[in-house]
């Protein structure tokens, strides 16, 4: 049975969070040799090297199940000292750290924030990676909680469904009547230019495919931030796939218009959480519950609903479009 040290778990964190031991060392007050020791004598109790001496010194495969032990007894520990009334409040001072897709923290995700009670005292750092990603860091213990589009549970954690996010494939106005001079035709899509995120997005790839049936695309803008993307497609450089919240204004005022009518993609989201007792992971995830209910509600036909979210980046709200 292992029997580390809370300040052998401290040590632990702290260096891996600073990078080197020497500032790990001027973090905690201590020698570097005083945090060498403690390292070595954890690696020692493991029977395994558990912190890669590199820079930045980086966790093993070992080494990330460790820092999952330490990041949940620090968790737990403010919790414990904000119920006593020795430590403050349950963020113990610590920002929580999640792993958000963009488009999440684009349109509810920071109001799911908001919505946590002040007097909590909570901060938080938000985090932006794909699925793929944000489930890895849910395995290492460097996220205590995610917004994601897996949902399979991660060991340790407990999943909850928060809705669907809602996509419309758009363009300009004056794109449509470019490309698409006598109507829109889906054996024309092909030639038409794409906004595409990153060379990971999915959403336009799928939709064209479903339209206009496999085969090769033509241009391609690769835009990986969700302020530009819009504003790519309102600007009439390419079609793309945009949140209803970010594409409403522009198809109410006519700027922007549906290549197919009334079709939507629709995206399932999950909230992911460590599976432990903690009163500020609890505040946290009420909030993302209730905000995303009345964000995200449930899909209305048409939906084409996909499996995978695939566009994640920056945390902006395109201007000029209303949620």
């Amino acid at each position: 049975m292992l029997n580390f040290q809370t300040e052998q778990l401290r040590t632990f964190v702290a260096v891996l969070e600073a990078g080197t031991f020497d500032a790990a060392a001027g973090q905690l007050h201590v020698t570097a040799s005083a945090v060498s020791q403690r390292i070595k004598a954890m690696e020692q109790a493991a029977g395994q090297v558990l912190l890669q001496r590199s820079t930045p010194v980086a966790a093993t495969p070992a080494g990330v199940i460790v820092l999952k032990l330490a990041l949940q007894l620090r968790q737990l520990e403010a919790d414990a000292a904000a119920e006593l009334g020795i430590g403050g409040r349950p963020g113990g001072g610590t920002a929580i750290p999640v792993v958000v897709n963009a488009d999440s923290l684009a349109t509810w995700f920071v109001d799911a924030l908001a919505a946590v009670p002040e007097e909590a005292g909570l901060t938080f750092e938000v985090l932006r990676e794909d699925e793929q990603h944000s489930v890895a860091m849910l395995r290492s213990g460097s996220v205590m909680a995610a917004v994601t589009a897996s949902a399979d549970p991660v060991q340790g954690c407990s999943v909850a469904a928060l809705g669907s996010m809602r996509y419309r494939a758009v363009a300009s106005a004056g794109f449509l009547r470019r490309w698409f001079p006598g109507g829109f035709d889906p054996a024309l899509l092909r030639a038409a230019p794409i906004i595409q995120f990153d060379r990971t997005d999915t959403l336009q790839t799928n939709f064209l495919a479903s339209v206009a049936g496999p085969g090769a695309t033509g241009g391609q803008h690769f835009i990986p931030d969700t302020v530009q993307f819009a504003a790519a497609v309102r600007a009439g450089l390419g079609w793309g796939l945009l949140p209803e919240a970010h594409c409403r204004e522009g198809l109410r005022s006519g700027r922007l218009a549906e290549l197919v009518p009334g079709r939507v993609t629709a995206i399932p989201l999950y909230w992911q959480r460590w599976k432990i007792q903690s009163a500020a992971l609890d505040l946290l995830s009420s909030a993302v519950g209730t905000t995303a209910s009345a964000a995200l509600g449930q899909p209305e036909a048409p939906v084409e609903a996909r499996t995978r979210l695939k566009r994640w980046g920056p945390a902006q709200t395109p201007s000029g479009n209303s949620a």
